[in-house]
């Protein structure tokens, strides 16, 4: 018989989505055939082109690289994101997509988005499920006057 732990905390490890790597890098290729068929003439759309797919190629790479996160969210207490305590941590969803914010202890404002190739259907559950008796424990006040 499998005992219920509904205490223990929701551990996420992010990293950069192969499927939004692979829609940025699509970007490279397609936004400078969109400047090139609009009606820009072709002393402006030669450099607007190459800029857009340098910028492109820039959030790509820069997706790539960006380091695994850590995150622990347990139902009561705080959460962690990397070891370091996040302070205001909501969840937002998206059908499948998962959009985290945070603030660290400095104040300055995070964001994740994790989406459905890092974000497995179990860790989806068990992130709605710890998030639910987050918004639960919160709300719960005395039972009488």
């Amino acid at each position: 018989m499998r005992s219920s732990n509904a205490s223990a905390p929701c551990r996420i490890e992010w990293r950069p989505s192969r499927w939004l790597a692979a829609g940025l890098w699509s970007l490279v290729l397609l936004a400078p055939l969109s400047v090139w068929a609009s009606a820009l003439p072709a002393v402006v759309a030669w450099p607007v082109a190459l800029a857009v797919a340098g910028f492109a190629a820039a959030s790509a790479i820069r997706h790539r690289l960006a380091a695994p996160v850590s995150i622990v969210v347990p139902p009561d207490g705080d959460v962690t994101v990397s070891g370091q305590v996040a302070d205001a941590f909501v969840v937002t969803w998206r059908g499948d997509l998962a959009f985290l914010a945070w603030r660290d202890g400095a104040g300055r404002g995070h964001r994740l988005v994790l989406w459905p190739d890092v974000l497995v259907p179990a860790a989806r559950r068990e992130l709605r499920l710890v998030m639910a008796a987050r918004a639960t424990g919160r709300m719960a006040g005395p039972v009488a006057p």
